[in-house]
């Protein structure tokens, strides 16, 4: 019993010594600011992320590499995380289908507690590295996967134990955290440190660092799936118009992309029976419905690759 309070002594001296648990002078007194003062002050802190996310580029860029080379393969980016960390992760994961018109099962979460702390903390967990353990074992990393521990302290044992998990068994990871030289960070292949600094309110890392995670989080999985050729120029072209705000997206990419007035591009998204990748590539290569699909289905869903086979083998025909 001593040790383990020793232990936690320890852990509780190391947490604060750490850039996002520290009190932020900018802050001080905030208690008796007024409504736009506070406002103010935020607002000043909240500038200062995209700096510190700069500052990780590099590896964020490598990262985004790792993950398209695994997707590309049919293998998975798995997220995990804790608390707020695991939330953003849910986020940016359950946002992929609808964004890019990928398979669920391609980008996926794991939060500690399970589903029902996306809506109630679950806070105990995150200090259980068996859980963490657990969690990632039942969704079986190899090779073929990339997996993305997300912790602003970045020591969360829950986290740790997982990456450390999915790389004895052959997956490459990710560590997205907010503090340099974390256990977390030295657990993975790559590291993206956003050096956030002291929060608003001290530690609530829902705050900075949380925006920082959601930043560098949406930047892996756009760029990943831009990589793999589910954004054509800056379109949102995998688009699902599954309602008609959605469908008037769809026409309006048709309009940009094609150079279609708004009448024909409705039109040729009719055709498409709703498929706006299907649509533009029947456009931009002047080919039937059934030759646009076929093309797609051979470039695995590239749009700009499917133009160029479709185009081919409507030459081919002449």
């Amino acid at each position: 019993m001593k040790r383990k309070a020793l232990r936690r002594k320890a852990r509780s001296i190391n947490l604060r010594r750490l850039g996002t648990e520290k009190t932020n002078s900018a802050s001080a007194d905030l208690d008796q600011k007024s409504a736009f003062e506070i406002a103010r002050i935020i607002n000043a802190e909240d500038a200062k992320v995209a700096a510190a996310v700069k500052g990780a580029l590099r590896q964020i860029a490598h990262a985004i590499d790792l993950i398209a080379a695994a997707l590309r393969q049919g293998g998975r980016l798995i997220y995990i995380g804790t608390g707020t960390s695991g939330r953003i992760a849910a986020l940016d994961a359950v946002e992929c289908p609808p964004t890019f018109d990928v398979d669920p099962h391609m980008v996926q979460f794991i939060i500690a507690g399970g589903p029902k702390a996306l809506g109630t903390a679950v806070e105990a967990d995150e200090d259980s590295r068996e859980l963490g353990r657990r969690a990632i074992a039942k969704k079986r990393p190899t090779k073929k996967d990339v997996v993305v521990g997300i912790a602003a302290s970045g020591r969360t044992p829950f986290t740790i134990a997982a990456i450390e998990y999915a790389r004895a068994h052959g997956a490459k990871t990710v560590a997205v955290v907010c503090n340099s030289k974390s256990p977390l960070g030295t657990a993975a292949h790559v590291a993206i440190v956003a050096d956030v600094g002291a929060e608003v309110v001290a530690g609530s890392t829902r705050m900075k660092a949380g925006t920082a995670q959601k930043m560098i989080l949406n930047t892996l999985t756009t760029g990943a799936m831009t990589r793999l050729g589910y954004v054509y120029g800056n379109l949102m072209v995998n688009v699902s118009p599954k309602n008609e705000k959605l469908v008037e997206r769809g026409v309006g990419i048709l309009e940009k992309a094609a150079g279609l007035d708004h009448r024909a591009a409705r039109k040729l998204l009719a055709a498409a029976k709703g498929r706006v990748p299907v649509a533009l590539v029947m456009a931009k290569a002047d080919v039937s419905r059934a030759d646009a699909v076929v093309a797609l289905r051979e470039s695995q869903g590239q749009v700009r690759r499917a133009i160029t086979l479709a185009k081919h083998g409507s030459e081919s025909r002449l």
